[in-house]
């Protein structure tokens, strides 16, 4: 139980499975990120090693490998930065190509390092490997076992390469460099990725404590639809924000016909059962037409949209009529039919002009007060004659 306890800790980083995989998804992608750096880095530190077997040591099989190897972490930083642009602008890369780029990277990286620690120094114990192995994935976010299946293989490439090309005295102090960088890279590591995974969970943490705050302060407990605080925030961004399509702005402003009626008779629970209907249906208007719709009062309701049409508004005053029919809730005191029905006053105006919202809200208030003069249960649409 202790053993499979560890085991789950080390895999996930201390994490729970859920949360470990829900953050290395927003994690995992920012590889993409290091490798960028690393081989741009790496390229030109290559490139510099080329350097002085080619022009003091005339050897130009040594420097063809190390310009081979600056070569291949070239091509790899380009292709890195082509896929990193590709995946801002779609915000997805599939996991295998940023594994196989990181598989060819350390296998660039560790050959490097063999090169330059064991067949070109045969004679001499390796110190750039250990610094290599280490640096190499400190940019990474893996899971523990990839990253350990990396360094192993690096471990063992090594450790076979100072058996095979060095003398008997110099297997022990290279093999114990290569000893250290592995547990190293494996420790250092697995505690940067776990500091990197636990930054984005706080984030998300609070990221979603902020949401939850702003929704306490937005939405209607009672009905769920946003609150008068949120519509006024609203209706001032849709003054200014509208498309090339959306000639007309919207207002409408509802009130439940005879409502204080209604509660007397069935009851405040009954009244708070009915305003809870109202919502859920404005609340799918919402989300099957777009049209964003807020409790401003007790049993008064708003809504907010762009038309396209303005001899087109009665539609959708005449479907909100229809799915309020549908909900089909007694009233048997109102006197205007044996249901709860909904008088509107809408306003429409011309999207792109200077407007005071308060004057407008003013307009659709007065529009409401019209279908109830009328005789409620009815719709009323007034503005310039530009718009109707």
């Amino acid at each position: 139980m202790m053993m499979h306890k560890l085991l789950h800790n080390w895999r996930y980083y201390g994490f729970e499975e859920e949360q470990y995989h829900e953050n290395m998804e927003k994690v995992f992608n920012n590889n993409l990120r290091g490798l960028c750096r690393l081989n741009m880095i790496a390229a030109i530190f290559m490139a510099c090693f080329s350097i002085y077997p080619m022009m003091f040591e005339h050897k130009i099989l040594k420097a063809c490998i190390y310009l081979f190897a600056a070569a291949v972490a070239l091509a790899l930083f380009i292709f890195s930065t082509y896929k990193f642009k590709q995946l801002k602008q779609e915000k997805y890369i599939d996991k295998q190509i940023i594994y196989l780029l990181m598989i060819i990277f350390y296998a660039d990286i560790m050959l490097f390092g063999i090169y330059v620690g064991v067949w070109s120094n045969p004679d001499g114990v390796a110190v750039t490997f250990m610094s290599l192995l280490i640096c190499a994935l400190f940019m990474f976010i893996t899971s523990p076992l990839f990253n350990f299946c990396l360094n192993s293989s690096a471990f063992l490439v090594f450790s076979v390469s100072t058996i095979i090309f060095k003398k008997f005295e110099l297997w022990v102090p290279d093999v114990e460099n290569a000893s250290l960088a592995f547990m190293l890279s494996l420790i250092f590591g697995w505690q940067i990725a776990k500091m990197r995974i636990r930054f984005v969970h706080e984030s998300n943490e609070l990221e979603n404590e902020r949401d939850s705050l702003y929704n306490l302060s937005t939405i209607d407990e009672l009905t769920q639809l946003k609150n008068r605080r949120d519509f006024t925030q609203t209706f001032q961004r849709f003054l200014g924000n509208y498309r090339q399509a959306d000639n007309f702005l919207c207002i409408a402003l509802m009130d439940i016909d005879f409502f204080k009626k209604y509660n007397d008779h069935y009851g405040h629970s009954k009244g708070d059962d009915c305003l809870r209907s109202v919502g859920k249906m404005l609340n799918e208007l919402q989300n099957s037409d777009g049209i964003y719709a807020a409790r401003v009062g007790g049993e008064e309701f708003a809504m907010l949209w762009f038309q396209e049409d303005a001899a087109s508004v009665n539609k959708v005053t005449a479907l909100v009529s229809r799915n309020m029919c549908k909900l089909n809730i007694p009233h048997d005191k109102s006197k205007v039919a044996p249901f709860v029905t909904l008088s509107i006053g809408v306003h429409v105006v011309k999207c792109g002009a200077s407007y005071d919202m308060h004057a407008l809200y003013d307009q659709a208030d007065k529009a409401l007060y019209a279908a109830k003069k009328k005789g409620r249960n009815s719709a009323v649409i007034s503005g310039s004659r530009e718009s109707i």
